[in-house]
């Protein structure tokens, strides 16, 4: 699988920009096995798992891509949005925060910062 993992990955992309979340997951769980430490393939399967509301499994995904990668403004971005679905505002805030600074000309990152508690 090490030498489809690439076409994997981007077949996974696709159906997730096509709307199709649930099969990306599937895709991307496969290429997750062979590089597990990969944050792009973690944050592209809580991508994946957020927008086919599987939020806990989406907060897990891009807790991991931070881990890995902790400058990954956009796996922040999606662990705030997570913890927000999930009711943890403060959390949320938190990682949207860093997303934010990270990212500073993102008016829509910015507009959720200003979210009132």
């Amino acid at each position: 699988m090490e030498d489809n993992s690439y076409a994997l990955f981007q077949k996974g992309m696709g159906l997730l920009e096509d709307k199709h979340p649930a099969q990306a997951a599937l895709v991307l769980e496969k290429v997750k096995v062979v590089h597990p430490e990969k944050a792009s393939i973690r944050e592209a399967l809580g991508r994946a798992y957020f927008n086919h509301g599987q939020y806990r499994l989406a907060k897990e995904e891009f807790l991991k891509a931070v881990e890995i990668e902790p400058t990954n403004d956009y796996a922040h971005f999606g662990l705030g949005l997570s913890f927000k679905k999930m009711g943890d505002r403060r959390m949320a805030r938190r990682h949207l925060k860093l997303a934010a600074i990270m990212k500073p000309d993102d008016k829509y990152i910015s507009a959720l910062v200003g979210l009132s508690g």
